[in-house]
């Protein structure tokens, strides 16, 4: 299997599967001097591991990183990162009833149908631990920007659960922290609390929509055509396991909107350009504008259910699926510290790909 990595300047491989001794990730360009610390590192993998609340898949991982390699006395050394976190939680015996079924909503069938071959224990390749890596590697990514755009920030949080969405205007940034949903309205973290018990309950799943956002990020990165910022940014949200849609500023939404409405209004203000709103995103023509960078993604319902569904077997014959093991009622909780991961990832890349080739050059404006 090829295509583990992603990047240009700061790359990323992931490697590993769900119910092997470990999963990780090499991380490649990360410049030399930065901070990294295992304990950062775990501080951004703890948001994400297993097991926390009654809402997520009760998979009892400790998720801790170790550093292999690129790091000495605490510095990163510009030579390639190790992280490793070992498996210490499966339960593989929970799957042998489908090694030879096909269970509907997965990747069993066409793992099967391209390799002749996959590793049916939690998925293997396609499972969503994968995204264990992804957080650590997002985690140097964190480390480098706080050295190299001190102030830039990057948040996530869920706005919407199924058919259940926010009151934007009850947005609380000190709320995502308060809830298991990440989700800045404390009234719609009660609903969902409520809704979601029934869903898990009846052994069913649901979907949901998470919004990242990058703030402080310097105007000029991307590049025109084939290097577009909102491009790698798709792309990158777009890998995460489960994920269906992807959209940049408004998105979907744009297309019901006149252009006087859309145009984000240019002014000059006493540190350089603003703009009067961000339907855009944060990027125009491929290149960030330095507003916030807006992505949202939809995560499609878990798959793993124990509703009763059919499909079939390796050797063609109708059968019925009930996934037995420990699964997420909504995988989305757990992604948005996925998301920023990625945000950080592709925002680093960038950020390195600007500065190497354009320096301290650029238009000027005031």
């Amino acid at each position: 299997m090829s295509l583990n990595s992603f990047g240009h300047l700061f790359r990323v491989t992931t490697w590993g599967e769900s119910h092997g001794p470990a999963l990780g990730a090499t991380v490649d360009g990360c410049p030399p001097g930065v901070p990294i610390e295992a304990a950062a590192i775990q501080h951004w993998l703890d948001r994400r591991k297993p097991g926390q609340n009654k809402y997520t898949t009760q998979r009892r991982e400790p998720d801790e990183v170790e550093i292999l390699s690129g790091v000495f006395e605490g510095l990163s050394t510009g030579t390639p990162i190790q992280l490793m976190i070992r498996n210490t939680d499966q339960r593989s015996k929970d799957y042998g009833e489908i090694a030879q079924t096909f269970r509907p909503g997965h990747a069993d069938i066409t793992y099967w149908q391209k390799y002749g071959i996959r590793d049916y224990r939690g998925g293997g390749r396609s499972s969503a631990r994968e995204t264990a890596a992804r957080v650590a590697a997002g985690g140097v990514a964190r480390a480098a920007l706080a050295q190299l755009v001190p102030g830039l920030t990057i948040t996530g949080y869920m706005v919407q659960m199924g058919p259940h969405g926010i009151d934007r205007a009850r947005f609380d940034a000190d709320e995502i922290e308060r809830n298991p949903f990440w989700v800045p309205d404390a009234q719609a973290a009660e609903q969902w609390a409520a809704y979601l018990d029934g869903l898990r309950k009846s052994g069913d799943s649901v979907g949901a929509v998470i919004e990242v956002v990058a703030s402080g990020v310097p105007a000029g990165l991307g590049a025109p055509i084939y290097g577009k910022l909102d491009t790698d940014l798709a792309a990158a949200m777009m890998s995460i396991n489960a994920v269906k849609g992807v959209e940049i500023g408004d998105g979907m939404a744009a297309a019901a909107l006149t252009g006087s409405q859309n145009a984000d209004e240019i002014f000059m203000g006493p540190e350089g350009p603003e703009y009067g709103s961000n339907h855009a995103g944060g990027i125009l023509g491929g290149i960030s504008t330095g507003q916030d960078l807006v992505v949202r993604f939809a995560v499609k319902p878990t798959s793993s259910i124990l509703t009763p569904r059919r499909s079939i077997t390796k050797a063609g014959q109708p059968t019925e699926v009930v996934t037995k093991g420990r699964h997420d009622p909504c995988v989305g909780i757990r992604a948005v510290p996925v998301g920023e991961a990625m945000m950080a990832c592709v925002v680093l890349d960038h950020l390195l790909l600007h500065r190497g080739q354009i320096g301290g050059a650029g238009g000027k404006i005031g």
